[in-house]
């Protein structure tokens, strides 16, 4: 019998109100979709449609619409997957428009390829040979509240610490950062700041100016992308390296990519494979940025532990010493449980802890028939 494909939404629950410049998040809707042959029903490769709100470009009202009809069209055509030719039906079936899905079902094809074991690249971190240096995310909120998280990392373990910055009152970020520094140096513990595009022309020189005194890292995307020229200017006399986030997405053609990063000429780039259409596009950013001498790491984007999963593995496949962004597994209050833990500013992969699916048998499935 041909494969099927099926899909069922999640709701995400955060543990506290996550605070970006774009807004607060207590929840965030996931699609997970199964991949699975009738006569083998025991093999199943899962994967994770997770658009971003406000920030892919397949955040649209009729999202699920087109992911159900990209479903019925997986299910007519009488698919085999083979190594060589999940990218030719990625390309024909859902092609650019639709990142988020694209990266669900490639992490599904890979992992039912691979013996729906949720191993999509079989490598040093699912052989626990390799643990992943992670960033410590510190979200937005009150000063006392961003203090607070910035304390529990430090007691955690993590060595790199990022802070999203640009909501509340710029001085009282700047004394978050003073606090840091004055307790410890560069060479204890590495500071990046977000800012997701929250500074304007006529104050991101003052505020980068300011920000370099505390000896950081990066910051990512000080302003709102598409303002080429000054973004350029940025990257070639900011005292922070900019690291450009928002500014890759929707990108695809490889042209493109590499007309953009010889433009721009950032310091680095941060790759999330949800937003950017799955793993063989980003790869291609990867290999992009390396010929430029451009540095990257790759970051997750709020999925739940299937997607980060993925994205976990793939990052193995990379030998990367820059920590990475991988730490949102944390984040919800139901989340899947999986074999992901992260320990003393580390991501692991520990096979001692299962992964628990139950939470698919008592949700709603889609049959797309």
């Amino acid at each position: 019998m041909p494969l099927q494909v099926h899909y069922q939404p999640y709701k995400l629950n955060f543990r506290f109100a996550a605070g970006t410049s774009r807004g607060i998040l207590t929840e965030k809707t996931s699609w997970l979709i199964k991949i699975y042959d009738d006569e083998n029903p025991t093999l199943i490769g899962i994967g994770e449609c997770g658009p971003l709100s406000g920030l892919s470009i397949d955040d649209r009202p009729d999202f699920e619409d087109n992911l159900q009809a990209i479903c019925r069209e997986f299910n007519k055509l009488d698919l085999e997957i083979y190594s060589w030719n999940i990218s030719i039906i990625l390309e024909q079936l859902i092609g650019n428009q639709w990142p988020s899905i694209r990266f669900g079902f490639e992490s599904a094809m890979l992992d039912y390829l691979n013996g729906g074991k949720r191993i999509l690249f079989d490598n040093d971190f699912v052989n626990q040979h390799k643990n992943i240096p992670i960033n410590g995310l510190v979200w937005m909120g009150s000063h006392e509240a961003m203090l607070h998280q910035v304390e529990e990392k430090i007691a955690d373990g993590f060595k790199t610490i990022k802070l999203k910055i640009g909501a509340i009152n710029f001085e009282e970020e700047c004394a978050i950062l003073a606090y840091i520094r004055r307790h410890f140096s560069a060479q204890e513990i590495t500071l990046r700041v977000d800012a997701n595009g929250a500074f304007n022309a006529e104050t991101v020189h003052t505020k980068l100016n300011r920000l370099a005194e505390y000896e950081l890292h990066s910051i990512e995307q000080p302003i709102q992308p598409k303002q080429l020229e000054l973004m350029a200017e940025l990257c070639e006399v900011s005292p922070v390296p900019i690291a450009l986030d928002e500014e890759l997405i929707g990108a695809f053609d490889y042209a493109e990519k590499r007309r953009l990063l010889k433009q721009l000429k950032p310091k680095y780039i941060i790759l999330k494979p949800t937003l950017l259409g799955g793993f063989e596009l980003t790869r291609e950013w990867i290999e992009t940025a390396q010929r430029l001498d451009i540095d990257w790491w790759i970051t997750s984007a709020l999925e739940s532990n299937v997607g980060l999963n993925a994205i976990a593995q793939f990052t193995a496949e990379f030998d990367n010493p820059l920590p990475q962004g991988l730490g949102t597994g944390q984040l919800y209050h139901n989340n899947i449980p999986s074999p992901l833990k992260i320990n003393q500013g580390h991501l692991l992969y520990d096979p001692l802890h299962a992964w628990d699916f139950g939470v698919l048998n008592s949700s709603r499935i889609s049959s797309t028939a």
